[in-house]
């Protein structure tokens, strides 16, 4: 009976895995682009119903004025079509802020307690759970137009939740990702995948404004439908690590390899002096007095599973507290940037909405573009906290120059938005992705992979935090003028760069740079 070659069952066995790997990256890639689709709606939304509000207050005025009598058009919601109760009230601002904050002060919290939840249930259970979840509660908000819902406690509740659930997302994918690649190009293979944050947020954007105008509910009820569908498509084919794909062909193998005729097992035996004997049930016998020509059963060992980490445990694990704290500022500075540079660009260059949220989406693809070079720089040196720190350092006169956009001409304008989302983006990028897997798989763990998801859920949690307070410290500063954020920008910044000096002293003072592949040979 012929064999297959030891060379072809080698390359079938390494596209097979290749194929595998590629499609763990484009699944996760794509799921978490819906998470980030159905997050943009709020911001498109409440820029609409605020445009409305203060046209049909013109119009409004300047018929008193003049005497004349409008027509009366009948609608579904001609009462709230421009002022969508509660929001039309002179808080208006301080109410549609609320729904950011609570969204966001939500995730924060909820993010510490994710990852700790996530290390005790399968990665794909919980991530499809939080999918269909965020669905629902993406599809609630944007029926409050459906069915006229005007209560603040309803959108402030929806938010919460919806806060809460997602929180299931990024600890799963960051965990999932991480253990498809290994470490030899973490940076640059973690680069390319967390552009899925700018590419969902353009496509929310696309989405929810073709139907703002017309239909606001849409706007909402569109992504929750994708986010669920997509969390669908995440039960069915996620694999959350390489071990669950061999223990599949391992059962598969042993299934096939005791298949009987007429439902029994035959087993045939080759004893020494070369006669056979068949038998249909299974035989205890000494291994030396018997040969199975059968294929051969592989058994997947799985030995004591390691017991989750404990939060002060991930806190205990070298680097984890510092780089929380320097992504709890950037973060500030990047989110800061997220919901208030389509409303800087318009007061500062003097643009329509339109043309300054189509200049705000260079910035993302400046972020892309910086998320990538700093995980390629980081590979090359293996030192991700000089990496960060020099991004860091060069992004505080770029933001100073920002402040001034103003003085500039629309070439600049674009290069400045280019060159400042890289360097706000990037460090951003890099820690929240590929030193969140390197924390997660320390060498002081002693492989306990379970305690990624714990890391990964106190970095981006303490993240999240600053991504509440930017906004927030923003919209209270900019009264006093638009010089006020940036200088606020400037110090978060710096007090970034502040916290990684101890490891970039520590990475500089290391005798040897190694690319991270020989680090992580050495490791273990």
């Amino acid at each position: 009976m012929a064999t297959v070659p030891p060379g072809i069952r080698l390359l079938v066995s390494f596209d097979r895995d290749q194929w595998y790997r590629a499609l763990t990256f484009i699944l996760t890639f794509l799921l978490y682009t819906s998470f980030h689709l159905s997050r943009k709606p709020i911001s498109i939304v409440k820029s609409e119903l605020h445009k409305n509000c203060s046209s049909v207050s013109e119009v409004a005025t300047a018929a008193s004025s003049g005497g004349s009598q409008l027509p009366s058009l009948p609608s579904p919601h001609a009462d709230v079509d421009c002022s969508w109760k509660p929001f039309d009230k002179r808080n208006y601002k301080q109410l549609l802020g609320a729904m950011d904050y609570s969204f966001l002060c939500a995730y924060a919290v909820g993010m510490y307690l994710s990852g700790i939840i996530g290390e005790r249930l399968p990665i794909r259970l919980y991530l499809t759970v939080g999918m269909l979840t965020s669905g629902l509660f993406t599809c609630l908000f944007g029926l409050g137009y459906v069915y006229n819902i005007h209560s603040l406690g309803f959108y402030i509740f929806v938010q919460v939740a919806n806060g809460l659930v997602q929180t299931t997302g990024w600890p799963s994918v960051v965990t999932c990702i991480s253990n498809w690649f290994g470490k030899g190009r973490r940076g640059l293979i973690m680069g390319l995948w967390n552009s899925h944050t700018s590419v969902g947020n353009i496509l929310g954007s696309l989405i929810a404004g073709y139907w703002v105008s017309s239909n606001w509910g849409l706007s909402f009820i569109v992504p929750g439908l994708i986010i669920a569908a997509m969390g669908v498509v995440c039960f069915l084919f996620l694999i959350e690590h390489p071990n669950d794909l061999k223990s599949m062909y391992a059962q598969s193998a042993t299934t096939k390899s005791w298949n009987g005729v007429n439902g029994h097992t035959e087993v045939c035996l080759q004893y020494k002096d070369n006669s056979t004997q068949s038998y249909d049930t299974e035989l205890l016998l000494p291994r030396d007095s018997v040969y199975v020509p059968v294929q051969p059963v592989v058994v997947v060992k799985r030995e004591s599973e390691p017991s989750p980490i404990s939060f002060m445990g991930a806190l205990r694990i070298p680097g984890v507290i510092e780089f929380s704290l320097c992504l709890l500022f950037a973060k500030l500075v990047s989110y800061t940037f997220l919901f208030w540079l389509p409303l800087y660009i318009t007061k500062a260059a003097h643009l329509d909405a339109k043309k300054a949220g189509d200049l705000s989406t260079l910035f993302d693809v400046g972020g892309i573009v910086g998320g990538i070079l700093a995980g390629v720089i980081s590979d090359k040196l293996g030192k991700r906290a000089t990496t960060c720190a020099v991004m860091l350092l060069l992004a505080a006169p770029t933001l100073y120059g920002f402040s001034m956009i103003s003085e500039f001409g629309l070439g600049p304008t674009i290069g400045m938005l280019l060159v400042c989302g890289g360097l706000v983006n990037g460090p951003y990028s890099l820690i929240t992705t590929a030193v969140s897997a390197d924390l997660g798989t320390h060498k002081s763990l002693k492989g306990n992979a379970r305690a990624l998801s714990t890391v990964t859920a106190i970095i981006d949690g303490t993240g999240s935090v600053g991504a509440a307070l930017g906004p927030l410290l923003a919209g209270l500063l900019s009264a006093g003028g638009w010089d006020q954020v940036f200088y606020m920008l400037m110090t978060a910044d710096f007090f970034a760069l502040l916290l990684l000096l101890r490891l970039v002293t520590k990475e500089l003072a290391s005798n040897k740079s190694r690319p991270i592949s020989a680090v992580e040979l050495k490791e273990h």
